[in-house]
């Protein structure tokens, strides 16, 4: 047994460190009786020096997302030795280096739960109506969907086990959880909790026909300011942009007809009327529009352009307002811009792999033009900006030229093209040389002077991605050429040329297996896919009867290798680039439609309505067979 032994009071220690008054500063160990065997305790138990093993954290995760790389990850472990606590979460969004849904997919994965998007239409109505909306949006918890006794939630807060264990006392059912952005969450919130539709619309043209009514005169500005101003007004153009949100509209056209006023929605491209209301109201509609945009409502014999920054369903969106007189009125179309469709990443844009990784290599290189081609409405903005947004904003100085600027990204700098004060792309783009840039976007090369430019900063050492209106991604090397451009110009600062257009996806809900006509059953099998396993949509409510829902891209690319190069300076004639472009063996538009056909995307009338109503329908013996 081991016996301590006390120091007498006349030689009690000093404090440790201190020398006064001749005391050692060096602190007495404590007396054992049996010195030698306590000497052997000590050696078996002393203690190793301090050293806390690492437990995985949020950086590990956002390491094994790939959303951060090894050198920031080594740096915020660097940082953390000196600032003990320091929370990864805030040290990232602090740098810039991620994004909120970036860090939410990392805390899903740490706490072993999935992450992804949520929309309305994934979630039962009644399932919805389980918890209260209060409750719902307090703890950013939503019903979505019923397995027998096993209820599916999504949360905006992985972290909060509390909420689930209260969802599941409420419901008295067992608790699956997925991890989704809280702006999804506000999103079904305001789409399930409206009134029914019809009597919401009902009640708004009641109280529409009550507004007092000017005279078609010169001078109503004040009258029609007033008129605007009323509650009737106001709430059927809120109703209008709310409820084209929650359609998935791009665009509103209000136009005014003898007898009504028409209102149709864009959805997926295609317009689909969506109300009518009394024409003697339009005057007022098209003034509040006026108003929210900071337009003249007394000015209506010319064209008017304006924007509206909005807030829809818990998230910002933005409106461009284009004015038009007619003869019955001024036409108004609002184009809705949504940021969440930029922020899905270029493997989400509808690429297939091997697409997807060469069109990152040429977003990578370091200098040279990489264009995308398409008509309006076309995805090619929306490409360039996923492009944009995977790129290291910390390190490059990006900068673009656009009119207008559709979506603001943090990692850029942005140049609005202003005509009245002759800030032009051309001469927009001059001045970005002079600040010190290495990655330009363009928004569209219209004219000689642009596109010159754009060859000059390819050629000293930038990176300059833009858009060119071409059917196809071969033609637009002939089309730098009808511009001006020298072709030894075009192959030394060229790299490539991506072409795409938007076709509508299959209605999950009412798909069902389609039979391929005999004649076109071969290019279904030449591709690699079984004719007896292609699906097309029926038909629902879901759809609005059309079977589509939702949009994907078709994709070809073309790289400017030295065969093409060889070939731009002999001959850039537009059936000599598509027979080179055949002959490299990739895929055309219309050979990436027939693949997202047999993955069960996209129907083949959907493909051949967007390749050959702009002539990309390269086999002619497919196109006189359908007909």
């Amino acid at each position: 047994m081991l016996r301590f032994l006390s120091h007498p009071k006349e030689k009690s220690r000093a404090p440790s460190g201190s020398n006064r008054m001749g005391l050692d500063p060096t602190p007495a160990a404590p007396i054992y009786a049996d010195d030698e065997e306590v000497r052997g305790l000590c050696d078996l138990y002393s203690p190793e020096p301090t050293s806390c093993a690492h437990v995985r954290d949020l950086a590990d995760v956002l390491l094994e997302l790939r959303k951060i790389t090894d050198e920031q990850y080594g740096r915020l472990r660097r940082e953390a030795i000196g600032k003990p606590g320091l929370d990864p979460t805030t040290w990232f969004l602090k740098e810039g280096i991620v994004g909120p849904n970036d860090v939410l997919e990392a805390k899903a994965r740490l706490n072993g739960l999935e992450f992804r998007r949520l929309s309305p239409e994934e979630v039962d109505k009644e399932v919805f109506k389980k918890l209260e909306l209060d409750f719902i949006k307090r703890s950013s918890i939503v019903p979505v969907r019923v397995e027998g006794n096993l209820l599916h939630v999504a949360t905006g807060e992985p972290t909060n086990i509390f909420a689930l264990e209260d969802v599941k006392r409420q419901t008295g059912m067992d608790v699956r959880a997925h991890v989704c952005p809280p702006e999804d969450i506000a999103a079904v919130c305001e789409a399930l909790h409206e009134e029914p539709v019809g009597e919401v619309l009902d009640d708004i043209i009641n109280d529409l026909t009550e507004v007092e009514v000017v005279q078609d005169t010169d001078e109503v500005g004040e009258d029609l300011e007033k008129m605007a101003g009323q509650s009737p007004v106001i709430k059927f153009v809120n109703y209008l942009i709310s409820n084209a949100v929650h359609e998935g509209a791009s665009d509103i056209h209000i136009e005014p007809k003898e007898k009504e006023t028409r209102i149709r929605y864009r959805i997926d491209g295609v317009l689909f009327d969506a109300m009518q209301a009394p024409q003697k109201m339009h005057p007022a509609i098209v003034s509040r529009i006026k108003i929210m945009a900071n337009l003249d409502i007394s000015e209506r014999r010319v064209p008017q352009d304006g924007k509206v920054a909005a807030r829809v369903g818990g998230r910002s969106i933005d409106l461009r307002i284009s004015v038009l007189p007619t003869n019955h009125g001024e036409k108004t179309v609002i184009r809705i811009l949504d940021s969440r469709s930029i922020t899905r990443g270029i493997e989400n844009v509808g690429m297939e792999p091997e697409v997807s990784k060469v069109f990152r290599e040429q977003v990578a290189l370091p200098h040279g033009i990489l264009l995308v081609t398409g008509p309006t409405g076309s995805g090619k903005s929306t490409t360039l900006y996923s492009a944009l947004g995977e790129m290291d904003g910390k390190t490059l100085n990006i900068s673009t030229v656009e009119d207008p600027i559709e979506y603001e990204l943090e990692t850029c700098n942005q140049v609005q093209v202003n005509e009245k004060t002759g800030l032009t792309f051309a001469a927009a783009l001059r001045s970005l040389l002079r600040q010190d840039p290495d990655i330009i976007m363009v928004g569209e090369i219209r004219d000689n002077e642009t596109a010159r430019i754009a060859v000059q900063a390819a050629l000293t050492g930038h990176l300059v991605l833009s858009t060119l209106h071409t059917n196809d991604a071969a033609t637009s090397v002939t089309r730098l050429v009808n511009i001006g451009i020298e072709p030894y110009l075009i192959a030394a600062s060229l790299n490539a040329a991506v072409a795409q257009r938007l076709v509508r996806r299959i209605c999950p809900k009412c798909k069902k297996p389609f039979n391929v006509p005999d004649h076109m059953r071969k290019y279904i099998e030449k591709a690699g896919g079984d004719p007896n396993q292609i699906i097309h949509g029926a038909g629902c409510d879901a759809c609005r009867g059309s079977g589509y829902v939702g949009r994907a891209g078709i994709f070809e690319l073309l790289v400017i290798d030295d065969k093409f190069r060889d070939m731009i300076h002999t001959d850039t004639s537009v059936s000599n680039m598509r027979r080179a472009f055949r002959e490299s063996g990739r895929d055309t538009l219309f050979d990436d439609g027939i693949k997202k056909i047999i993955q069960g995307t996209t129907t083949l009338e959907e493909v051949l309505r967007v390749t050959e109503m702009y002539g990309t329908t390269e086999d002619e013996e497919f196109t006189e067979n359908l007909h």
